[in-house]
C-alpha cells in the first residue's frame, strides 16, 4: 500500500502547460489506486483487531509509475495526509497541487525597479555604435540585436567580464589559442565597452529582472517542490533550486532519464547516442535481438520522397488517412517550413484546417505588407507600381465601400497605363482630373504623405506619424477588423509607449529599417482555428503525447537544425566564458527527438531523398536508427504503403478522360459574344490567327498597357505621327513656303513634341536625333508628291463605316491626300517607322495585311500606301490592284463573321511570324501541340 501526500501543500514545476492535463489525470488515477489499496488494508486490520478504533497508515516513497508514459504516470512524493486524498476521490475531485512553470511563477513576484524594454536597449546600442563609428557600412540594427542577445547570454549565465579591457582581450586570446591581434583586440573592445555602458544604468533588463524575481521567490518558498525536467537547467534556474533546497524539500524528476531507462526505448536511446559518437552498431544489434519489445516497426516509419511536392503530397495523404482512422490530435513537426507551408495549403484545399503553434512573423503577413507598401510608395516618390500595390490592399480606405475603392483603383490603373505616367503624386492627380473618386483617394494619399515627410524624428515620433497617416488612409479601421491586424496595431502601440522617453533622433531610412526588423522579430499566432491538426516545432513537443506525429524535413540539412550562431566568439570562447555552445544546442535537439519518439506510438518521418537530381541524406539520427533497426530486426522502417498510394493516385489521374491538351485549340464563338464592331487592326489579327482574335477581342484578354518607363520605338512612332500631323495642319501645301522655312518649322515642332520626354529621360534625345535625320528626306518625298499633284487634305481622321446591320468597321487614318490634277482622286497614307523591305513583305501576299485595303474602302480611295520613314530614307510602298483588293477584303470580312455566327471554329493556325510577338501564345500553347 502507498500513501499520497496532501497535494494542496506542494508545488510542481512544469516544463510547459501542455503536460498539466495528463499529469492531473495521472495523479487522479494514482489517487484512486491508492484509495483502493488503503481501503483493503483497513479491512484487513479491522478483521485482525476488532477493538482497534483507527488504522495505521504505512508510509513509503511512491514509485515512479510510468512517468515515461504520462497518460498513466505518477510522481514520487513525501508522506502526507491520506484522509484528504481519500475524501477528495470519494467526492469525485482531486485537490491538485499548484502546477506552474517557473517563468510564470517568477512573474508573480513584484519588483520596485522599472524594467527597461528591449526596444529601448536596442536603440541605446544602435546610438552607441553610431556615435563610435566602429562599423561604417554595416547594418547597425542587426549588429545591435546581435549584441543584445550576447549581453543577455552573458547575464543569464552569470558571466562576469574583467574590469580591464586588456585583461579581457588576453582572456579571449587564450580561448582562441592565438596571439592577441588587432581584430581580437577590436572584438574585445566592442563587447567590453558596450557591456559596461549598458550595465551602467539603474534600470533592470528582462534577464536581470528574472534573476531578481527568482532570488526573492527562493526566499519565500515554504512548500515542497517537485520539478519535472525535460532539458538542462539554465544558470538562473539551477541557482534558484539550490537556494530552495535550503528551505524546503526539492525532488527533481529528470524525465529524459526515465525515457532512456524505459525498456521500449532502448533502441531509440542507443541509436541517438551512436549518431553522436559514430560507434559500431553490431554489438548493440546483437543485444537488441533478444529484446523484441524494443522494435519500432509499429511506431515509427520513414518515407523518402523524390521532390518537395511529393513529400508534401505524402504528408497530406497520411494526415487524411489518420483523420479517417479517428485520430484527433495530429502534430506536424516542421523541421522544413517550406514543406510545411505546402502541406498546409494542400490540406486546406482538401477542407482540413491547420492550427499553427509556431506562428508567422509579421513581416510575412498582408497586414504588414500594407505598411511597407505605404513606406515604399513614399520613398519612391509614388512610383506607379508601389502606388497601385498600396491602393489594391484590402486594408486601405476601409472606411469606404469596397466597390467604391476598387472602382477608383481600376480607373487610376487604366489612366496610368494609358498615359504612361510612371511616378509623382502630383502627376497622378493631374491625370485624374474629372475622376472624382480617384482624386479623393489621391488627395487622402497626399494628406497622409505630408505627415511623414520629415528628415528625422525619434522612433516614437515616427510611430505616431505612421499612426496618423494610417488613420488618414483608413488603414487603421481595416487592420482593426482583422485578427492579425489587431495584433499588429497592439504591437505598434506597445512600441510607441516603450519608446516615448527615448529622445534619440533617426532618419526616416533608419526608422524604416528598425520597423522592418521589428516586424521580422515578432510573431502572429492565429487563435481562431480549432483543428485536430496542428503545426509545431520540435522544442514545443517536449513531454507531449499525440495521436500521431508527422516529422517533416527529416534530412541532414534540417535535423539536427543548425544554430544561427553568433558573429561574436566561437565555441571555444563561449565554452571558456561559460556560454552555451553548438554542442549544447545539438544535445537539446537529441533529447527532444528522443522524447518525441518515446512519447508517441505513431510517428512518420519524411524527407526528400533527392533534390535537383542529387542524393539528399537522411538525418544522421534516423540513419543510425534505421541501420541499427535493420541489423537487429531485419526491418529498415521504410514506409512503402504510402508510396504505393501516391503512385496509384498518379495512375488514376493519368487514366482520367481529360481534354486533349496536345491539340490545336479551335473554340466556337457564342452568338452573344460576337462583336458588332471591328477595327482595321482587329481585322489584321483575325487574318493572322483566328484564335488570337478570339482571345483578344472576344474574350477581351488583352494585356494591360505597360507603363513605359524608358523610351521605346512605339513611343517614337507616336511622336512622329503627332509631329507630322501638327506640321501638315500648319503647312498643308509645302510648295508655298521656302525649304528653309519648312525645315525650321519642322525642327521646332519636333523639339516641342520631344521636350517633355527629353527633360525626364536623356535617352530620348537619341530618338530625337534619329527623327531629325529623316526630316530632309521627308520634305523631299512630300515635295515630290505635291509635284505629282497630290495635296494634304486631313490627318488623324477617325471613321465608322457600317458594313451591315450587325457589323461596323472603325478606326483612324493617319493621312488623306487628294489629287488636284484628277478631280475626286483620293489617296490614303499610313506612316510606318520601319524598313521598306518589311513593308513590302507585308504586302507581298494580297490580303495578308488588310489595313490599307480597309482604309481605301472607307474613303473609296484610288490609291493607298505605307510611308516608310527609316533614318534618312522615306519611301512610299503601295499594294497592287487596290480597288479589287479593298472589295475582296470587305467581302472576306463579312463572310468570316457570317461563318462565326453559324458556329465556325476559331483555330490557332497563325504562322510563326504572327506567333513571335503574340501575347496569347501562352494561352494557345502552340509549343505543346505543334510538337505533338
Amino acid at each position: 500500500m502507498q500513501d499520497l501526500p496532501d497535494l494542496r501543500g506542494a508545488t510542481i514545476l512544469l516544463p510547459n502547460y501542455h503536460v498539466a492535463q495528463p499529469l492531473a489525470q495521472a495523479l487522479m488515477q494514482a489517487a484512486k489506486l491508492n484509495q483502493f489499496q488503503c481501503e483493503g488494508e483497513t479491512r484487513r486490520q479491522r478483521a485482525n483487531d476488532a477493538d482497534s478504533a483507527s488504522s495505521t497508515a504505512i508510509t513509503s516513497d511512491l514509485p515512479a509509475c510510468g512517468l515515461s508514459r504520462m497518460a498513466s504516470g505518477s510522481i514520487r512524493s513525501e508522506r502526507g495526509s491520506q484522509r484528504s486524498i481519500t475524501e477528495a476521490v470519494e467526492l469525485g475531485a482531486l485537490l491538485l497541487p499548484q502546477m506552474v512553470t517557473l517563468s510564470d511563477w517568477a512573474l508573480s513576484i513584484p519588483l520596485a525597479t522599472p524594467i527597461q524594454p528591449d526596444t529601448q536597449r536596442i536603440t541605446a546600442l544602435y546610438q552607441a555604435l553610431r556615435e563610435r563609428r566602429w562599423f561604417a557600412d554595416a547594418d547597425l540594427w542587426s549588429l545591435s540585436r546581435e549584441l543584445l542577445g550576447l549581453m543577455d547570454d552573458l547575464t543569464r549565465h552569470h558571466v562576469a567580464l574583467p574590469e580591464s579591457e586588456t585583461e579581457f582581450s588576453e582572456q579571449l586570446a587564450k580561448a582562441y589559442q592565438a596571439r592577441s591581434g588587432q581584430a581580437m583586440q577590436f572584438e574585445a573592445r566592442v563587447v567590453h565597452e558596450l557591456w559596461y555602458a549598458m550595465a551602467a544604468g539603474n534600470e533592470l533588463d528582462s534577464v536581470r529582472a528574472y534573476q531578481q524575481r527568482l532570488a526573492r521567490l527562493a526566499q519565500q518558498v515554504d512548500r515542497p517542490l517537485y520539478v519535472l525536467l525535460t532539458s538542462d537547467l539554465a544558470a538562473p534556474e539551477a541557482y534558484f533550486l539550490e537556494a530552495c533546497c535550503a528551505r524546503v524539500a526539492v525532488t527533481v524528476f529528470d524525465l529524459r532519464k526515465m525515457v532512456v531507462d524505459a525498456p521500449d526505448c532502448a533502441l531509440l536511446s542507443r541509436s541517438l547516442q551512436h549518431a553522436a559518437e559514430s560507434a559500431d552498431l553490431r554489438s548493440d544489434a546483437a543485444m537488441l535481438q533478444n529484446q523484441p519489445d524494443a522494435a519500432l516497426s509499429r511506431r515509427l516509419r520513414l518515407f523518402g520522397a523524390h521532390s518537395l511536392e511529393q513529400e508534401a503530397r505524402a504528408a497530406e495523404v497520411q494526415v487524411r488517412r489518420w483523420l479517417l482512422a479517428g485520430k484527433q490530435n495530429i502534430a506536424l513537426v516542421a523541421q522544413d517550413r517550406l514543406v510545411a507551408r505546402r502541406v498546409r495549403a494542400l490540406l486546406e484545399r482538401a477542407g482540413v484546417l491547420v492550427r499553427d503553434e509556431t506562428g508567422w512573423t509579421f513581416s510575412t503577413l498582408a497586414v504588414s505588407t500594407v505598411l511597407m507598401r505605404w513606406l515604399d510608395a513614399l520613398q519612391s516618390d509614388f512610383y506607379y507600381q508601389d502606388l497601385l500595390d498600396l491602393l489594391k490592399s484590402p486594408f486601405i480606405f476601409a472606411d469606404q465601400e469596397a466597390s467604391t475603392r476598387k472602382q477608383a483603383v481600376y480607373q487610376l490603373e487604366q489612366l496610368v497605363r494609358k498615359h504612361g505616367v510612371a511616378s509623382h503624386l502630383d502627376a497622378f492627380l493631374d491625370l485624374a482630373h474629372g475622376e472624382n473618386e480617384v482624386q479623393v483617394a489621391l488627395a487622402r494619399v497626399r494628406q497622409a504623405a505630408d505627415t511623414l515627410r520629415r528628415n528625422s524624428d525619434t522612433l516614437g515620433g515616427w510611430l505616431r506619424a505612421l499612426d496618423d497617416s494610417l488613420s488618414i488612409l483608413g488603414v487603421l479601421q481595416g487592420l482593426a477588423a482583422d485578427e492579425a491586424g489587431a495584433q499588429l496595431l497592439q504591437a505598434l502601440q506597445t512600441w510607441r509607449q516603450e519608446l516615448a522617453s527615448v529622445s534619440t533622433r533617426f532618419s526616416r531610412a533608419e526608422w524604416r529599417h528598425w520597423l522592418a526588423q521589428q516586424l521580422d522579430a515578432n510573431t502572429f499566432r492565429d487563435s481562431s482555428i480549432d483543428s485536430p491538426v496542428m503545426i509545431t516545432h520540435l522544442a514545443a513537443t517536449r513531454w507531449r503525447s499525440f495521436d500521431a506525429v508527422l516529422l517533416l524535413g527529416s534530412d541532414s540539412a534540417h535535423l539536427p537544425s543548425t544554430d544561427n550562431g553568433s558573429v561574436w566568439f566561437n565555441d571555444a570562447v563561449r565554452n571558456t566564458l561559460g556560454l552555451p555552445t553548438r554542442e549544447t544546442h545539438l544535445a537539446q535537439q537529441r533529447d527532444d527527438l528522443l522524447a518525441l519518439l518515446a512519447m508517441n506510438d505513431t510517428v512518420l518521418a519524411t524527407w526528400q531523398a533527392s533534390k535537383s537530381g542529387e542524393k539528399n541524406l537522411l538525418s544522421p539520427h534516423f540513419e543510425m536508427l534505421r541501420a541499427l533497426h535493420e541489423l537487429a530486426y531485419g526491418d529498415d522502417l521504410a514506409e512503402r504503403e504510402l508510396g504505393v498510394l501516391l503512385e496509384g493516385a498518379q495512375l488514376r489521374a493519368a487514366d482520367m478522360p481529360l481534354p486533349d491538351e496536345a491539340a490545336m485549340p479551335a473554340p466556337a464563338v457564342p452568338h452573344s459574344l460576337i462583336p458588332s464592331r471591328i477595327s482595321a487592326s482587329g481585322y489584321n489579327s483575325l487574318v493572322a490567327c483566328p484564335y488570337q482574335f478570339y482571345a483578344r477581342h472576344i474574350l477581351r484578354l488583352n494585356e494591360l498597357d505597360e507603363v513605359r518607363e524608358g523610351v521605346e520605338k512605339r513611343d517614337y512612332g507616336e511622336w512622329a505621327h503627332e509631329i507630322l500631323h501638327r506640321f501638315h495642319q500648319q503647312f498643308p501645301v509645302l510648295v508655298e513656303h521656302t525649304r528653309a522655312e519648312l525645315e525650321e518649322a519642322l525642327q521646332k515642332i519636333s523639339s516641342e513634341v520631344f521636350a517633355p520626354t527629353v527633360e525626364r529621360d536623356y535617352l530620348a534625345r537619341a530618338w530625337l536625333l534619329r527623327w531629325q535625320q529623316a526630316i530632309p528626306a521627308y520634305l523631299d518625298a512630300q515635295l515630290k508628291s505635291e509635284a505629282e499633284g497630290w495635296r494634304y487634305q486631313n490627318g488623324e481622321v477617325p471613321f465608322e463605316l457600317p458594313l451591315t446591320g450587325e457589323l461596323t468597321l472603325h478606326g483612324r487614318i493617319d493621312r488623306v491626300d487628294v489629287q488636284t490634277q484628277a478631280e475626286g482622286a483620293v489617296k490614303v497614307l499610313d506612316y510606318k517607322m520601319m524598313d521598306a523591305t518589311r513593308l513590302r513583305n507585308k504586302l507581298k501576299e494580297p490580303g495578308e495585311d488588310v489595313q490599307l485595303a480597309c482604309y481605301a474602302h472607307v474613303y473609296e480611295a484610288d490609291e493607298a500606301a505605307f510611308i516608310s520613314i527609316e533614318k534618312d530614307r522615306v519611301i512610299a510602298i503601295a499594294p497592287q490592284d487596290l480597288p479589287e483588293l479593298a472589295q475582296a477584303n470587305i467581302e472576306r470580312l463579312l463572310a468570316v463573321f457570317a461563318q462565326m455566327r453559324e458556329g465556325a471554329a476559331m483555330p490557332a493556325h497563325g504562322v510563326d511570324e504572327a506567333c513571335l510577338y503574340c501575347e496569347m501564345r501562352g494561352l494557345c500553347r502552340k509549343s505543346d501541340w505543334s510538337a505533338g
